[in-house]
């Protein structure tokens, strides 16, 4: 077959991708999208439980983490999250605001993708999957691709194949390879937005915990974070702790507050004031679930030291150690559930190798670096899509 020319090739067809594809095609570009899976947008699809949480009102650079933390900024300020917002609003997308400022679709996140499909339709990007492309070389006008679907030739190619997360959806490390292919160097990569793991005494407390969530204030590396905390067969999961996740690394501690902007220690003398006869179990129960303090005390030695003292029988001593285990618990995590059921990969091409305004890589004219392979990791709660959106939009000014 000959070789087929378009002005840009995009591997990729999840959401920095497909994004790319509509503003380069909005701008006259020829564009071809690529993607070795049997349907793109998968990671779209599954998001959000089903309803795609493609945004945050509150993003900003501050929710990112990269070798590189001025990165970012250029592009988040040149696409915002009202941009998208608005985009989705003119394709009468029915939407919510959840909890701090996560946006959802009020149906499915099939919606998000159709949009993206549309976008790329009206402006003739054309979208190819069962697409592996096998081979890559560059030339004096630009690159050379051998794929399975035939031959292409671009002056931009576009690589957004996002991280090594989720690999049941189709992810791999292409977009790395590519990267060192052309001698661009990375950063470390490793599973981020993902569950702990524990072992011993502690594995053992969680899994027969499993099930129960509460709110929580997390915190490692000086990061806090007051959200849910859920209670698994392997470890600790939920919002707050698949935040922390993201800068937690081996070793490293993990504090957890179980009465988030309440003092425990106030609390009690409240309860002695109140002439209360009532068990500090009882207390508790009425403000975590019952199983949980039981389980709670159980475990740090608790239940049998209090064992028949009430709230006006406690010591100095008894209280301090209450709230050692409730407010100002840590536990160093054993390891994470890995790439399995990480959101997102943290690291990946190394920032300093790409131009913060066009995305092309510095060394290599032509060749562009957009959404997770970047080494720019989101938040928990649509941040990492509006990196998608931004990082594609802001590539296709310049493809």
């Amino acid at each position: 077959m000959p070789i087929r020319e378009v002005d840009c090739v995009i591997i990729g067809g999840g959401a920095a991708g497909l994004m790319c594809a509509a503003a380069a095609g909005q701008r006259g570009r020829s564009v071809v999208v690529l993607d070795h899976a049997n349907k793109v947008g998968k990671k779209i699809l599954m998001s959000g439980g089903g309803r795609c949480n493609f945004t945050n009102l509150f993003a900003t650079p501050a929710n990112y983490l990269s070798g590189n933390p001025h990165f970012c900024k250029s592009a988040l300020s040149r696409y915002t999250q009202h941009d998208f917002i608005a985009l989705v609003e003119k394709h009468g997308v029915p939407y919510h605001e959840k909890t701090l400022g996560q946006l959802f679709c009020d149906r499915k996140s099939r919606d998000i993708l159709d949009l993206l499909l549309a976008e790329c339709a009206d402006v003739g990007a054309e979208v190819w999957t069962d697409c592996a492309v096998q081979r890559i070389r560059r030339h004096d006008a630009g690159f050379d691709l051998h794929t399975a679907l035939g031959d292409y030739r671009c002056p931009s190619l576009v690589i957004a194949t996002g991280g090594l997360s989720i690999p049941r959806m189709g992810a791999t490390g292409f977009g790395y390879q590519v990267a060192k292919q052309f001698g661009l160097k990375l950063t470390p990569r490793e599973a981020a937005l993902v569950p702990f793991t524990l072992k011993g005494r502690l594995l053992s407390l969680a899994q027969g915990l499993a099930g129960v969530a509460l709110p929580v204030i997390a915190e490692c590396r000086g990061q806090r974070f007051p959200e849910a905390l859920l209670f698994t067969h392997k470890g600790l999961s939920g919002p707050a702790i698949l935040q922390v996740s993201n800068y937690w690394h081996p070793g490293d501690p993990v504090q957890i507050d179980f009465l988030p902007g309440q003092d425990l220690a106030a609390l009690i003398s409240e309860w002695r004031a109140d002439g209360s006869r009532a068990e500090l179990s009882t207390r508790l129960s009425r403000l975590m679930p019952k199983g949980f303090v039981q389980a709670w005390l159980s475990h740090h030695g608790l239940e049998s030291a209090l064992a028949g003292k009430h709230l006006a029988d406690l010591s100095q001593a008894d209280v301090s150690r209450l709230c050692d285990a409730f407010q100002r618990w840590t536990c160093v995590p054993d390891g994470t559930e890995g790439y399995a059921t990480a959101e997102v990969t943290r690291g990946g091409v190394d920032t300093a190798e790409v131009s913060s305004k066009t995305f092309e890589a510095r060394s290599v004219p032509g060749l562009y670096f957009i959404g997770e392979v970047l080494d720019v990791t989101g938040w928990l709660g649509g941040y990492n899509f509006q990196w998608a959106w931004a990082s594609g939009w802001c590539a296709g000014q310049y493809v």
